[in-house]
């Protein structure tokens, strides 16, 4: 399962804690989209994607925003962190590729 979230729906010590790798295009269920995979700064792990650029005009919403897939997210004290109401959770182009 991912989450699809936008930079201001994340707490601010996620916002921080993230740093960006490359951009690279990929070619997803939805079209081509060009990317960034997100690492978690202590462990270097890779934790989701940002969307830098959607090549199809009906994928252009996902521009800017990031997905975390939440079986790689856990908190401080190495449990889950659970979903408020205002994130939207979807499916992941990448799981049905």
């Amino acid at each position: 399962m991912v989450i699809f979230i936008d930079k201001f729906s994340l707490p601010l010590f996620l916002r921080v804690n993230v740093s960006a790798g490359e951009k690279e295009d990929r070619l997803m269920m939805t079209g081509l989209h060009t990317v960034v995979d997100i690492f978690c700064v202590g462990c270097g792990s890779i934790v989701g994607w940002k969307y830098e650029t959607a090549h199809e005009k009906s994928q252009k919403y996902k521009e800017g925003k990031s997905v975390l897939e939440r079986c790689k997210v856990s908190g401080p004290d190495g449990s889950n962190y659970w979903l408020s109401h205002g994130i939207h959770v979807g499916g992941s182009d990448v799981d049905d590729v």
